[in-house]
C-alpha cells in the first residue's frame, strides 16, 4: 500500500481504467522540431529520462507521427529543474473531458464537525494509470539521444486530472461524502467520532490494496485533530511522530488554510496527539505492511 520508489508500483489494472486521448481525426499530427539545449541541461534531461526508463514509465519509440519537445522548468529549490513535455499541440487536438471535479468549498465544509482527519497522497498518482495501447505513441517526445513515449499517464497531458478523478470516484464510491473526501490524488479520511477513525482508515486501506493504488508515506498525515472551523490543531506523521516543530502538509493547507494563530498573532502550535491514537494507527499500518510482504513472498 505504501511505496518508496516507482519500481514498487504495479499500476492500476487496465480493466479498471486507462487514459485515452480521443484525438480528433480531423487534426493533422504535429511533429515538433527538436529544441537545442546547453550541454549541462542535456545532462539533466538525460538523467531524468534514465529514471523514467528504470521505472518503466516510458519506452523507446520509432516512426511516431506526434512528437513533442521537453522543457525545463525551474523548481523552488535553487538549481533544481523539472523535466516536462510540451503537449500543447496534442492537447489542442483532444476534446475536453467534462468529468466534474469536486468543489473546494464543499470539501472544506465537509471537514467541519469531525474529531479526526487523515490526509493521504498517492505516490506519483497520475503515473499509476496506464495509457491505452492505441494512444501511447501519441505521447512521444524527442531529446538528443532519441524518441520516447509514455506507457503511463504523464503529468501535463490534457484531461489527466479528469481521468484520475474518475478512478478515485470509482474506488471510493461508497465512502465519498461519508467517511472520505477525494480531490484527484489527495484523499481525506474523516470521522465525526474519534473512536470510528481507525475503522474508517482500515476500510480505505482495504480498497487501496484491492486496486493496487500506492501511497507516498512522506506526504501522508494521520490522526489530525480538527480545531475550530476545521483548522487542524495537531497532527502525526506516518510513523506517529508528534509534529511539534513541523509545518503542516500542503494537503492540510489546501483544505484548511494556514495553521491556527492566537489573538496576539503567534502560532498556537500543534499539540501532541493522544498516545492511543498513535498506537492504533501504527498497529494497523504494520498489519497491512506485514500482509503485503507475505503476499509478495
Amino acid at each position: 500500500m505504501f511505496t518508496w520508489s516507482p519500481s514498487d508500483m504495479p499500476g492500476i489494472d487496465l480493466n479498471i481504467i486507462c487514459h485515452r486521448l480521443h484525438v480528433n481525426p480531423a487534426c493533422k499530427p504535429v511533429a515538433q522540431k527538436r529544441r537545442n539545449f546547453a550541454p549541462e541541461r542535456v545532462a539533466i534531461i538525460e538523467a531524468e529520462i534514465d529514471k523514467l526508463l528504470a521505472a518503466g514509465f516510458i519506452e523507446e519509440v520509432s516512426y511516431s507521427e506526434w512528437l513533442a519537445n521537453v522543457v525545463l522548468v525551474a523548481k523552488q529549490e535553487k538549481g533544481k529543474w523539472r523535466v516536462c513535455v510540451d503537449y500543447t499541440d496534442l492537447s489542442k487536438a483532444c476534446p475536453k473531458d467534462n468529468f466534474p471535479l469536486p468543489r473546494i468549498d464543499q470539501l472544506v465544509d465537509s471537514t467541519s464537525g469531525n474529531q479526526l482527519l487523515s490526509f493521504m497522497d498517492a505516490y506519483s498518482g497520475y503515473n499509476q494509470i496506464m495509457m491505452h495501447g492505441d494512444d501511447k505513441a501519441k505521447t512521444s517526445f524527442i531529446i538528443e539521444r532519441g524518441t520516447y513515449c509514455y506507457k503511463v499517464m504523464p503529468f501535463g497531458l490534457k484531461n489527466a486530472g479528469a481521468t484520475y478523478q474518475r478512478l478515485v470516484n470509482k474506488i471510493f464510491k461508497e465512502q465519498i461524502g461519508k467517511t472520505m473526501e477525494v480531490y484527484v490524488d489527495d484523499m481525506l479520511v474523516k470521522a465525526p467520532k474519534r473512536a470510528d477513525h481507525i475503522g474508517n482508515l482500515a476500510e480505505s486501506f482495504n480498497l487501496l490494496r484491492q486496486y493496487c493504488m500506492k501511497l507516498n508515506p512522506s506526504k501522508c498525515t494521520f490522526g489530525v485533530s480538527s480545531g475550530i472551523l476545521g483548522i487542524p490543531s495537531h497532527a502525526t506523521r506516518y510513523r506517529g511522530t508528534p509534529t511539534s516543530n513541523q509545518s503542516h502538509s500542503r494537503d492540510e493547507i489546501a483544505l484548511h488554510g494556514e495553521r491556527n494563530t492566537k489573538s496576539d498573532g503567534q502560532s498556537s502550535g500543534p499539540q501532541p496527539i493522544p498516545l492511543e491514537i498513535n498506537q492504533q494507527v501504527q498497529t494497523i499500518l504494520q498489519s497491512f505492511e506485514e500482509r503485503t510482504k507475505r503476499q509478495m513472498g
